[in-house]
């Protein structure tokens, strides 16, 4: 039976004085920014409790992992809020050099420490908050791998991209981690992580309507 299943709610990062949905005004700046921060926070709990073993390894046929997807956001931040907008830092990545084999920022090597990493995401983080800060919405960008009638871009529109990656890619986190050992991260106080017992009840009844469906459209 998987472990028993915690729930933790991300701190965000102060964003404007905004710390909390509830509080945050109709300012699409401030709630982009707002949302991207919640979502790393989010991220980055879904390694907590977990050894080296289980943050790295591949849990998909595409090879999904934990500590990857860390590493891959993070190289996200790097480019759309550096390079894109003038703003490149003067850091050595090698998994983003010209020559580094594909997919190489999508997991981490036996020699790249978790800490390295998650060093680097939040390196990556002040970074990217550091170009929201001073840039306006309307700032021009330009994003050399998007197709040529694309790449000009304005900050509102790179900050839609990276929440709307940032978003996928901590969906993949969720089910990865549940994958590994139970935990939902669930914020839903009518569905507690300490009663595993409604889980099952609720995937059983998933279950026996999938079949029920089956039999009916399936034949």
């Amino acid at each position: 039976m998987p472990a028993p299943c915690f729930r933790r709610v991300p701190r965000a990062r102060t964003v404007a004085g905004v710390t909390d949905a509830a509080t945050t005004p109709d300012d699409p700046k401030v709630s982009l920014h707002w949302t991207l921060s919640r979502l790393r926070g989010i991220l980055l709990t879904k390694l907590d409790g977990l050894g080296e073993y289980d943050v790295r390894r591949p849990m998909t046929p595409t090879g999904t992992n934990l500590l990857g997807l860390v590493k891959h956001c993070g190289s996200v931040q790097l480019g759309y809020f550096g390079e894109v907008f003038g703003r490149k830092e003067d850091w050595t990545v090698p998994w983003l050099e010209d020559d580094a084999p594909d997919g190489a920022d999508m997991f981490a090597l036996a020699d790249e420490s978790r800490a390295e990493i998650i060093e680097f995401f939040e390196r990556t983080s002040s970074h990217a908050d550091a170009t929201i800060d001073e840039l306006p919405l309307d700032a021009s960008g330009y994003v050399p791998w998007w197709p040529e009638d694309r790449q000009r871009v304005s900050l509102h529109r790179v900050l839609v991209h990276v929440v709307q990656e940032f978003a996928r890619h901590v969906g993949h986190a969720d089910i990865v981690r549940e994958t590994i050992d139970g935990a939902t991260g669930n914020d839903n106080a009518h569905w507690t992580d300490e009663d595993p017992e409604l889980w099952s009840t609720y995937r059983r009844r998933v279950e026996d309507a999938a079949r029920d469906a089956a039999a009916r459209y399936d034949s």
